[in-house]
């Protein structure tokens, strides 16, 4: 099973993200491949960064930041259902975000996207993929844009889907179950990559019947030492 967390990323007292989350989590239950964790951000309390270290170290002080980062490890893959403010996404997502970094890393993303006009939040969409790109995640190309959602029918609490919108909920749910099989990997401790690494060349040298060329590299150093902390983490 995946676990996949679901984040409510809009602020507004008056906000319409609570229907668009029930109707997203409810097209994710139709696929047995998903174990669902709500979470509504403004929820979630966090206040504005205010760790001393850096988050890449996940040295975490603050309780509320060691549960946060509890909540977001356990997570195997994420949907974001973002508002567009601004042609950006709202500040409380990007404090979410900011958070953390190892947490995050090598996990897929899908994102939902609204707004009141025709583009349905596209273009805070796209503002948001270039930060969950730095984290390291992996922003499914596939995603879900709901316009207009200012209409009566969606402040009543009902989503009128159109079949646009169907259609790349199952596009996105197809592309979460795939990266998440490619990505696992990734996430995996070093002494699995180490095992499977050692295989391969197992396997690499048999069939070449070649030997290790004599670098000056200690035998018994494995390139693994060099994914503890993956490249690129700020």
């Amino acid at each position: 099973m995946i676990r996949l967390a679901v984040l409510n990323a809009a602020t507004s007292p008056n906000r319409l993200g609570n229907h668009i989350t029930d109707w997203v989590i409810d097209r994710l239950g139709t696929n047995r491949a998903f174990v669902i964790d709500r979470i509504d951000l403004r929820d979630v309390g966090l206040p504005l960064f205010d760790e001393p270290g850096l988050p890449r170290y996940g040295r975490h002080r603050h309780e509320h930041t060691r549960r946060w980062a509890r909540r977001i490890d356990a997570a195997d893959g994420f949907v974001v259902v973002s508002p567009e403010y601004n042609r950006g996404y709202s500040a409380l997502l990007k404090n979410a975000l900011d958070y953390l970094v190892q947490e995050w890393a090598f996990k897929p993303v899908g994102i939902v996207s609204y707004g009141s006009g025709m583009s349905g939040g596209l273009r805070g969409a796209e503002a948001l993929r270039t930060v969950l790109s730095a984290l390291q995640m992996y922003p499914v190309r596939e995603m879900v844009v709901v316009p207009f959602v200012t209409e009566a029918a969606v402040r009543e609490g009902t989503v009128a889907a159109s079949a646009g919108m169907v259609e790349g909920m199952e596009l996105m749910m197809d592309a979460l179950v795939r990266m998440d099989a490619a990505m696992h990997l990734l996430r995996a401790p070093d002494e699995e990559l180490g095992d499977q690494q050692g295989e391969q060349a197992g396997r690499d040298g048999a069939e070449t019947h070649s030997h290790p060329r004599d670098s000056g590299t200690d035998a018994g150093w494995s390139a693994t030492s060099a994914l503890k902390r993956p490249p690129g983490f700020v």
